[in-house]
């Protein structure tokens, strides 16, 4: 028995609580076994393989990933940075329709519009068979830019990934003094310009973590950019791996898009840490709107629509005819499996994955030390990394650990126990676990900083030990955080395709596998039902993020 302290509070007793610290770091050193394997096989050597690709390949990953970083950066932001200005303080006709609907493309995964709007705009669609019949032309008489290309993918990221731009930016710029604004005025500075002298640098760490969020995204994806055929890191992973069969080298490719990764993170941090700005006063009133009429109101309702309508409303409206025409098809005894599976790996994955959160999470109110907070951060990381990179650093020590469990068993008792783990489901879940703890780890932690470290005390002068104050105290209060981990990690399970198409047991598919591979034969219209099914799911998050948006600064209310 030990002294520990409680957010900040002089240190008191628990019982028994020195194995929280002990399982914690267990847990977390578990959790990062993926990041280890890939920084350990840097220095295992991949052969002429790793040769081959840097002579081929690597510049082309190298420099298509910096441009597609570059090009979304600048896409997503002044889409996302616009529309959170607008709507946060103009009225003008269907604002409060878009505080909210701004981030319905959140809910679409990248490679769905990206089959969507290949269809939409290729050579046979119906785009340019619009503009040959109404121009009589023939193909090859008219300029059209071709959507499967670099320039397609900035554009369908850009579409897709501007909510998260959208709501940290909007909530920065809720939560400003409205003093600041008022001194910029009285100054004889115009709405426009008090926009970037003084809103914009004050919101511009807000907007670096919705950038940094965006970019590890258009890191992470692989239906997308492999459908549209650009050679990307992820992409590359993928071919290493299975086309070339060597996971060194599929390994160090990892371990290079990996820098990539902490890169982001690094200048997201840096942008944190030297963007001290600060409020003048804690006065805090309603933003007063200023109401666009006319002109200005139809641009501003203009330059909500149409983000919304091309990221969202377009696509989802041709997935509704697509499905219409196919789902007599394609809705069969196949695609109920397809969805169990899903279903199954997502809820196991939520639940799961809310074990190790709870444990870090409140290790870190038993013990708040640096150690504790550097693993749990270690842990998280995997939110970060791409879901091919967490693939391969799974399957790698899995595959090795089936090797020698297999090779003991042969020995002793003359059979073969094939592959335990990395053949089955459980490699699955536990890659999602990897993958996805960040975003349940954040959760459970701001439901822990919600409840006061008096609430402790007072259990533990009743005699609780620590696991019973988390059972009585902590988890009933905290029955809405969980349940927001929860769906998060849910929906995004369902929606997750690299790791997925790596890990995946034999013969054992789900919808975003089902999807990739209608899409990949062409079959963009059988793969409607499916793709529907992934939408509607990841719908849930949106709205609950929308019943939020509107209460994310002091004193606001939403208007009436």
């Amino acid at each position: 028995m030990r002294g520990v302290a409680v957010r900040g509070y002089a240190p008191f007793r628990l019982l028994s609580s020195s194995s929280w610290l002990l399982s914690a770091l267990l847990c977390a050193g578990i959790i990062a076994v993926p990041v280890a394997t890939i920084a350990v096989y840097v220095f295992v050597p991949a052969g002429p393989v790793w040769s081959h690709l840097v002579d081929t390949v690597l510049a082309d990953y190298v420099i298509n990933s910096l441009v597609l970083m570059v090009g979304v950066t600048l896409g997503a932001g002044i889409i996302g940075v616009s529309t959170a200005w607008i709507t946060a303080m103009y009225a003008f006709p269907g604002r409060r329709f878009f505080e909210w609907a701004l981030l319905l493309p959140l809910a679409v995964p990248t490679y769905i519009i990206a089959y969507i709007y290949t269809d939409l705009l290729e050579v046979a669609g119906p785009v340019q068979q619009g503009i040959r019949s109404s121009f009589n032309l023939q193909y090859g008489e008219y300029y059209f830019p071709d959507v499967r290309s670099l320039g397609g993918a900035i554009l369908v990221f850009s579409l897709v990934l501007y909510p998260y731009v959208y709501l940290t930016s909007r909530a920065a710029f809720l939560s400003q003094s409205i003093c600041v604004l008022e001194v910029s005025r009285t100054l004889g500075c115009s709405p426009f310009r008090s926009f970037f002298v003084v809103a914009l640098p004050l919101a511009r760490p807000a907007i670096m973590v919705g950038l940094s969020l965006t970019l590890m995204e258009t890191l992470a994806d692989f239906g997308a950019v492999d459908y549209f055929g650009v050679s990307t890191f992820t992409t590359g992973i993928y071919r290493t791996w299975f086309g070339l069969n060597n996971d060194a080298a599929a390994a160090q490719l990892a371990a290079v898009m990996m820098l990539f990764i902490f890169a982001l993170l690094l200048l997201e941090r840096w942008s944190r840490f030297k963007a001290k700005f600060h409020h003048a006063s804690g006065r805090y009133q309603s933003i007063p709107e200023l109401h666009l009429r006319g002109g200005k109101g139809l641009l501003a309702f203009l330059a909500c629509s149409l983000p919304l309508g091309f990221g969202f409303l377009l696509p989802f409206v041709q997935l509704c005819r697509w499905a219409v025409s196919t789902w007599r098809e394609m809705v069969d005894s196949a695609f109920w499996s397809l969805v169990t599976n899903s279903l199954m790996l997502a809820a196991v994955t939520a639940l799961v994955a809310l074990i190790p959160a709870l444990l870090l999470a409140y290790a870190q109110r038993l013990y708040p030390v640096r150690v504790l907070r550097f693993a749990a951060r270690f842990a998280g990381m995997g939110y970060a990394i791409p879901g091919s990179v967490i693939a391969v650093g799974v399957l790698i020590p899995f595959g090795m650990l089936d090797n020698f469990v297999d090779g003991i068993v042969q020995n002793r008792f003359g059979f073969s126990t094939g592959l335990i783990f990395s053949g089955t489901v459980f490699i699955l879940i536990f890659a999602y676990t990897v993958r996805f703890l960040a975003v349940s780890l954040q959760s459970v932690e701001s439901g822990l900083g919600g409840i006061h470290a008096s609430m402790d005390q007072a259990a533990l002068s009743m005699g609780k030990a620590p696991l019973g104050i988390l059972k009585t105290v902590h988890l009933p209060i905290m029955k809405g955080t969980l349940l927001t981990a929860v769906l998060l990690v849910f929906v995004d399970v369902l929606k997750e395709l690299p790791a997925t198409m790596i890990l995946r047991p034999f013969n054992f598919n789900t919808l975003a596998v089902r999807v990739y591979e209608l899409a990949s034969d062409e079959r963009l219209a059988d793969s409607s039902t499916a793709a529907i099914a992934i939408v509607l799911v990841g719908l849930i998050p949106v709205i609950m993020l929308s019943k939020t948006i509107a209460r994310s600064r002091p004193g606001q209310h939403e208007p009436t």
